[in-house]
């Protein structure tokens, strides 16, 4: 009976490595394709590799316990020692300390590193992202281009995104280039991503925002630079221009589609720099968080 239940569990890590593989092709952060993306992939696999080293360890010493220890015919009585063992003492916490040590000490060099731009001969394109309910709105303030719910970008040019939010707190997230970073009403915070090839890749909102979140996606389009210009031409030539009151109409709680202008919405309004666009906003943002009040979501 015994050894069935060992034949059994010694085959659970090998089903877990089965199960979590059918996933491997929704994990979009298991795919980088930027070298901010690469840089956190490798510093997963090194914590996940480090971890199940752990486990391994900690579960073959705990098989020899069981085996070598374990209650046998004809064995005397055991009386055990309490005194303590000031060698063991120090190994086992030691032990924790190293392996915090282990984990931390590359975390925090990552962390660090990826707080400037990933090529430091290349100067970055800036792009104002600014999170609403429910849509994302990018500004190119060098390129006077303004776009909801996709942005553009060059490849194997630094971006730095200039992050804030009109009411609730969001979350910027595209997956295969980086991780996420919290857009705030009334302040900014910079992340710096980057594309090393062309391709389209999907950005969400990583935080709840309200009933419209599930849908909060964007597209971040990576082109070659000769694209991008000619993009880049095409918008300041044929999109229409910005009015502050189509703005606020893009800013009520809502689904929109996607959109070009050009020009920002920088031009008469920065939102880091104040809480809201409007005094009154206050109200329906708090209206927003509260289910009972039954907003209902707009598509244009």
């Amino acid at each position: 009976m015994k050894q069935k239940i060992w034949k059994w569990a010694s085959l659970l890590p090998l089903s877990l490595v089965l199960l979590l593989s059918g996933c491997s092709e929704n994990m979009l952060v298991m795919r980088p394709k930027g070298p901010v993306a690469k840089t956190q992939y490798d510093l997963i696999l090194w914590s996940i590799g480090f971890m199940l080293l752990i486990i391994v360890v900690v579960f073959v010493l705990f098989t020899v316990v069981l085996i070598r220890y374990r209650e046998k015919p004809g064995m005397e009585n055991y009386e055990p020692e309490e005194e303590g063992n000031t060698l063991l003492e120090i190994v086992w916490t030691a032990i924790p300390i190293l392996i915090v040590t282990a984990l931390a000490i590359p975390t925090v060099k990552a962390t660090f590193a990826l707080e400037k731009p990933t090529k430091e001969k290349v100067e970055p394109i800036t792009i104002h992202v600014t999170a609403a309910n429910w849509k994302w709105i990018f500004s190119y303030p060098d390129q006077n281009i303004e776009t909801v719910n996709y942005v553009n970008i060059p490849v194997d040019v630094p971006v730095k995104f200039k992050l804030t939010s009109v009411g609730p707190m969001n979350s910027f997230w595209v997956p295969q280039l980086g991780g996420q970073k919290y857009a705030m009403d009334g302040m900014e915070t910079e992340l710096f991503l980057e594309a090393d090839e062309p391709g389209s890749y999907m950005g969400r909102s990583a935080n709840f925002s309200g009933e419209g979140f599930t849908h909060m996606e964007f597209e971040v389009v990576a082109q070659t630079q000769k694209e991008f210009n000619k993009w880049v031409k095409e918008a300041q030539s044929t999109a229409p221009k910005l009015s502050e009151t189509k703005y606020e109409t893009i800013l009520k709680p809502g689904l929109v589609g996607r959109m070009t202008f050009s020009n920002t919405h920088l031009e008469w309004i920065d939102h880091s720099k104040q809480n809201s666009h409007h005094a009154g906003e206050a109200d329906e943002q708090a209206r927003l968080c509260n289910p009972l009040e039954g907003n209902g979501i707009v598509v244009e």
